[in-house]
């Protein structure tokens, strides 16, 4: 289960109201930032722009490819860990606008995480450190740390235990 926060709205559906939960400005300046980050080669400059304007928790060696969307109205709820890669243009959202409501949640990516291209997660989601998220994975639930998922729905693949296994029978092959 997502932890999303949930907010009911009347009368039209919750995307009619999206400026009396988000400010325009705000969401004006995080939409210029994001599209100059995700053109931007430098991972450095990237990281730079996403802690320093959009507030967003960046560890340290964490690499963004081309096209990566973060929220555009709450990037300050995701929070990645030191040492991930995000694949190309994968999107990373912290809210979801519906018909009779609206949620918001953070989302948390560990350390040493794989994210895939064109992978989507979705808000409340916590992925565990060491995990791997093959491409075009929908991110629906939580993903347990060193875990390997894929697919849509999401589907365990391989379990941490498992994953070791498999490196260490990699290993004792090539000796």
């Amino acid at each position: 289960m997502r932890k999303t926060e949930r907010y009911p709205v009347k009368d039209a559906n919750s995307l009619w109201h999206i400026y009396k939960t988000v400010s325009f400005w705000k969401v004006m300046k995080n939409f210029m930032v994001i599209q100059v980050a995700r053109y931007t080669p430098f991972l450095r400059v990237k990281n730079w722009l996403y802690r320093t304007f959009l507030r967003m928790k960046v560890g340290n060696k964490t690499s963004f490819a081309l096209m990566v969307m973060p929220d555009i109205m709450f990037p300050e709820k995701i929070k990645v860990g030191d040492n991930t890669v995000i694949g190309y243009n994968t999107t990373i959202l912290a809210h979801e606008y519906l018909i009779k409501e609206y949620r918001l949640g953070a989302v948390v990516i560990g350390d040493e995480v794989l994210i895939g291209a064109n992978s989507t997660i979705l808000p409340g989601v916590t992925i565990g450190d060491g995990a791997i998220i093959s491409a075009g994975t929908l991110v629906h639930k939580d993903v347990p740390e060193g875990a390997f998922v894929g697919g849509n729905p999401m589907k365990l693949i391989y379990t941490k235990e498992e994953m070791q296994e498999r490196e260490h029978l990699q290993i004792t092959d090539q000796e």
